[in-house]
């Protein structure tokens, strides 16, 4: 459910399951268009999506994060993922911030961008279609159809 902050901006605050922000909380922002009517609607169907992803969606969102830190991109060239016992350990090395929804309209296809960081000093997201993972890196907003 989204809390929202600037309902005429399309802003709003909701709690993700899985993902944690930079204070290590479940509290993350969900940016929508809110000139499209649906709006709403298709904020709501993005975070109730994000907070349903299945176990092999988010195993492969992290082993993607994983191959990210190891590109050797980043500000902090020094920085080195420990040896981790799960990919789901990767999340103790990143964080997301903002949900951006990605749909024209309420029959569109779900589709959103998840953004964040990582400890690695690289803005990092990924972009989720159809609860297919598109794309994870730093580009995850040019893989955005209906940006805003």
């Amino acid at each position: 459910m989204i809390r929202w902050l600037q309902q005429e901006d399309g802003e709003g605050h909701f709690n993700s399951r899985i993902f944690r922000n930079d204070e290590n909380k479940e509290e993350l922002i969900v940016y929508a268009n809110s000139h499209r009517p649906d709006f709403m609607e298709c904020s709501e169907k993005c975070v109730d999506a994000f907070n349903n992803l299945s176990e092999p969606v988010i195993n492969e969102i992290c082993q993607k994060l994983i191959s990210c830190t190891q590109e050797g991109k980043g500000l902090d060239t020094e920085f080195e993922l420990p040896t981790l016992d799960n990919p789901l350990d990767v999340l103790n090395h990143c964080w997301f911030v903002a949900l951006y929804v990605d749909m024209e309209s309420k029959n569109d296809e779900i589709a959103y961008a998840v953004e964040g960081e990582g400890e690695w000093g690289e803005n990092i997201g990924f972009v989720i279609k159809n609860n297919r993972v598109l794309y994870v890196g730093t580009d995850y907003l040019n893989y955005m159809e209906n940006a805003h």
